[in-house]
């Protein structure tokens, strides 16, 4: 028996973070907890100053996930989360990727 979670009970979601979410370590920290909670995709920084993430994982790790980005780490001040639902894809590990 697996523990991976069927089709059914994954998600996909697209987040777009306002506030002071750049020069915080806004996207690393959420790479460590993307990986603490097994959800791969990307996180990345906007021109306009915001964060973009895409989650693919259980609902619940990305769930807790997104409670998480509404948080970020403790210099960063959240004012807005917006959550998409987005195609889901095969993502293979959560990782930074290079400024939109």
């Amino acid at each position: 028996m697996n523990n991976l979670p069927s089709a059914s009970d994954l998600a996909c979601r697209r987040l777009v973070i306002a506030g002071r979410v750049q020069g915080v370590f806004y996207r690393a920290s959420m790479v460590e907890a993307a990986q603490a909670l097994d959800v791969s995709g990307w996180v990345r920084n906007r021109q306009d100053g915001t964060v973009e993430a895409v989650l693919h994982g259980s609902g619940e790790a990305v769930a807790r996930l997104i409670g998480w980005a509404r948080r970020g780490p403790p210099a960063a001040q959240v004012t807005q989360v917006l959550v998409e639902l987005t195609a889901e894809e095969d993502f293979q590990d959560f990782r930074a990727i290079a400024t939109a």
